[in-house]
């Protein structure tokens, strides 16, 4: 490798350069039309898998038609299998095709997904409750928690401010609801080709799950994850054999004895060399035999689906933002259906944290755009969407 190659290696692509910044709209554009394409999906005696095929395919289709006559060869497609996770399944739920579960009348689906161009990566996660008419009750409680508590952390996912003050934030809000905030559920700083940045926010923090304090900078991404629950959101793995969302981990060495473990692992690294992946994606028969190998060797990291009790209702709001000089920029996002929740918000650090701006007063400028798209623009168009729909029984 020559010196020049190696000084492209080091430099690090960031928000400073206007076609990363473009890169990262473009996968983010794409990935808010895919949401918008699984949530019509989405309706009673569905196959779930059925669905998020078509959630994959539709990005790989939108991204596949970009930078075709580059110089170089970028790779672009999916950043994360899309997952539809229903009631009280917290997350990660992309079952093997021969799965049979169907979507009914009144479950609570978690939407989760995502999209990148050159390895800059954007994500999204929406919940969706499927009736007709405004979403009431416990549903809409705990929809309201996790969407009012997103908003907040937009607004203390900010340059200077700390991630202990959102992990605190996030969990007042969820109280207010009289909800939890999920404990295991990590929010990544995002690079290029990076989807687990070592810069992270935890949702729940506690002496066996503690993070280290660090403080956001300017021009750095983040992927936020809220989930919240109407149980104790301390979820369980119930069966190791749902996972079917793995990522591949560089660091680990170890050499696998089985044939059938060498040929997935190779398929992978052709294949899937830095985002997670489904199992679907491989070649099926192989794949049983040699992901258990690959797994309990480190060579990959699975995504496990968890569960709350049953009768529980877990809601996920996951959006990007790009830490930007003139304030924050939520890329992805997908407005809410009507909720009508028990609680209202009456604790003023919360109103407070609600009432930030998060866009300098310079900027905001495409406004119609922007609301369309639920993204960005200034307070006025962002700041409270939770306390419209928070007031719908009033």
């Amino acid at each position: 490798m020559s010196s020049d190659d190696e000084r492209d290696e080091k430099k690090e692509l960031d928000l400073t350069s206007p076609e990363v910044i473009t890169k990262y709209k473009s996968a983010a554009e794409i990935v808010n039309k895919a949401l918008q394409v699984v949530l019509a999906e989405c309706k009673p005696k569905a196959k779930i898998v059925d669905i998020c095929e078509k959630g994959d395919a539709f990005i790989k289709e939108q991204t596949g038609s970009m930078y075709k006559n580059a110089k170089k060869k970028i790779e672009r497609g999916v950043a994360f299998p899309t997952c539809i996770s229903v009631n009280n399944t917290v997350g990660h739920f992309s079952p093997l095709a021969s799965d049979e579960t169907v979507l009914e009348e009144g479950d609570m689906v978690k939407i989760d997904m995502g999209c990148h161009i050159d390895g800059f990566i954007a994500l999204v996660a929406h919940t969706h409750v499927l009736q007709e008419g405004p979403v009431s009750g416990r549903k809409a409680d705990v929809i309201a928690a996790a969407n009012t508590a997103a908003e907040v952390a937009l607004r203390l996912v900010r340059p200077g401010k700390k991630n202990n003050e959102v992990t605190e934030a996030i969990q007042k809000v969820a109280a207010a609801y009289d909800c939890k905030i999920v404990e295991g559920v990590l929010s990544h700083q995002l690079k290029q080709k990076l989807i687990d940045g070592s810069k992270v926010i935890i949702s729940v923090s506690n002496p066996e799950t503690r993070v280290d304090d660090v403080e956001f900078l300017e021009n750095e991404v983040y992927a936020i994850d809220i989930v919240a629950s109407t149980g104790d959101g301390k979820p369980k793995l119930l069966d190791e054999k749902q996972t079917t969302i793995y990522k591949k981990d560089d660091s680990v060495n170890y050499q696998l004895k089985m044939k059938a473990s060498r040929f997935i692992i190779s398929e992978i690294n052709q294949n899937f060399p830095y985002m997670p992946f489904t199992s679907r994606s491989l070649e099926e028969k192989r794949a049983r035999l040699g992901l258990v190998e690959c797994v309990n060797h480190g060579h990959l990291q699975p995504y496990p689906v968890l569960y709350e009790k049953p009768g529980d209702f877990v809601a996920q709001i996951k959006f990007t933002v790009l830490l930007m000089p003139n304030g924050s920029d939520r890329i992805t996002s997908h407005t809410l259906q009507e909720l009508q929740p028990t609680k209202t918000i009456d604790d003023p650090e919360i109103n407070g944290w609600l009432a930030l701006g998060f866009k300098k007063k310079k900027g905001g400028g495409k406004k119609k755009k922007a609301k369309k798209a639920g993204e960005k623009g200034e307070t006025s168009t962002e700041a409270e969407p939770m306390d419209a729909s928070s007031n719908a029984q009033e």
